[in-house]
Formats: C-alpha cells, sequence, structure tokens
C-alpha cells in the first residue's frame, strides 16, 4: 500500500477494458469504510457507467475526454437527504439545514473518494479527480436528479490505465509540514520551496505557452483567475441555498 501511494500519478487516458462488477463493488466496500462524522455516512456515491449519460455529463466537466473514454464515473455527494428522512422517521429533529453540516457532509464525501481512489489504485486501476464537480453542481443536481440536501463535491474518472505519465511533481514537505506550531514563510523560505518547481522544464513551458513572466502568473491569470473564481463561488452558494444547507 505504501507503494502504491507513493507511486501514485492521475490517469486520464483509460483502456477499453471494462471495469467488472466484482472489481467496482470492492472499491465501493472500500470506500463505505471510510472515516466518517459521527458514523453518519452523510455521503452518496452515484456510479455511472452508461454512455448517454456520461454524454450528459461530459458538458459539466467541461468535456474532457476522460469522462466518455473512462468505463465509470463516480460522482460523491454531500448527502444529509438520508440522515434527514431517517431523523424524522424516528421523531428526531434533524438541524443541519447549515454551513458547517454541508462541511461535515462534504468532508465525508471527500474522505470517501480519496479510500475509493486509493483502493482502486491498489487494484491497478487508474483515476482522475474531477474539480469541475463544484463548478457546474447546478446542472449535476439537475442530471443526476439529487434531492434537497444532496450536494456534489467532486468526481473521479475509473478504469484501466493506457498511459503511464509522468509522476507530477510535489513541493519538499517542508512546505506543508509545521512541528507543533505554524511556522510563516519568509521570501526567502519561499523562493527556496518553490525554486525547483519554477526550474522544471514543463513550468518553463508552461510560461512560455501563456505569455506569462511567473508560474505563479500561469496560475493566477489563466488557470484560475479571480474573476471565474467570484463566478463560481456565487453559483456554488446559490446551490447550497437551493439544496438547504444555508437557511441558518
Amino acid at each position: 500500500m505504501i507503494d502504491t501511494l507513493f507511486k501514485r500519478k492521475s490517469i486520464r487516458k483509460y483502456s477499453s477494458q471494462s471495469v467488472s462488477d466484482s472489481d467496482l463493488n470492492t472499491v465501493l466496500e472500500a470506500a463505505a469504510r471510510t472515516s466518517t462524522t459521527g458514523n453518519m455516512q452523510v455521503y452518496s456515491i452515484v456510479v455511472t457507467r452508461d454512455s448517454e449519460m456520461k454524454e450528459r455529463l461530459a458538458p459539466t466537466h467541461f468535456n474532457q475526454p476522460m469522462v466518455m473514454e473512462a468505463p465509470v464515473l463516480l460522482t460523491f455527494c454531500a448527502d444529509f437527504n438520508r440522515f434527514n428522512k431517517w431523523c424524522r422517521m424516528r421523531d428526531a429533529d434533524p438541524g443541519y439545514d447549515n454551513f458547517l453540516s454541508f462541511m461535515t457532509a462534504a468532508i465525508d464525501a471527500l474522505l470517501a473518494a480519496q479510500t475509493a481512489a486509493v483502493a482502486a489504485e491498489a487494484m491497478g486501476m487508474g483515476i482522475c479527480y474531477l474539480g469541475t464537480a463544484t463548478y457546474n453542481a447546478d446542472k449535476i443536481i439537475d442530471i443526476l436528479q439529487l434531492p434537497r440536501g444532496v450536494v456534489p463535491v467532486t468526481a473521479i474518472t475509473l478504469g484501466w490505465p493506457a498511459e503511464d505519465p509522468e509522476q507530477i511533481d510535489r513541493l519538499p514537505l517542508r512546505a506543508v509540514v509545521h512541528n507543533e506550531l505554524y511556522n510563516d514563510f519568509t521570501e526567502k523560505d519561499i523562493e527556496s520551496l518553490y525554486a525547483e518547481k519554477e526550474a522544471r522544464s514543463d513550468s518553463r513551458q508552461f510560461i512560455e505557452e501563456n505569455d506569462k513572466k511567473t508560474l505563479a502568473q500561469v496560475f493566477t491569470d489563466v488557470r484560475y483567475k479571480r474573476a471565474d473564481n467570484i463566478h463560481f463561488s456565487k453559483s456554488f452558494l446559490e446551490v447550497l441555498k437551493k439544496q438547504g444547507f444555508m437557511n441558518q
């Protein structure tokens, strides 16, 4: 398992080999064993294998080819719908129509997604996360017919790899680990932590292709722009209100 974790990489090209019901069930059973807040399991996983359904979902993920190519698409949802219904049926008043409860369910869903990802990779399959699930949450809700109390938070493609890409770089451990107290970063620290990333040939290529001066500008001006962040923030907040998570 440690070897799997250290060698993991995102897979965006998949073979035509299908994922068997048995293999998929193993991944889902593993996900269902994930740590969860108060053992409530306030998440749901929508499995998409039908090509017509994938065609409908593809635009919500910006038509990335892997959505159609992968034999399985898993959409992980924050879900208080089921738990709320159980509470009301048992004469209990659910107080989960608020932002904290959404965060609780979103964390549960993301933990389940990562467990599913690791399980699949340990079995030799490949996965890729789709962050676009929150960008177009309203459309995904309509397509998957998600009821009030259910919001998509991420999705992953799943299948047998048809590529062996280079492993993506990561910042050194000292960039993300703090001992006892948070140690804020000096400009010298930042220069050191990002030096290797900025020196990579693919980083220099990104800068040149996008006509920018620095790699940071590729992120702020091209990949994750302020205007896009504001737009999708507003639309996602509207989704949370519509789905009943912002009433209090």
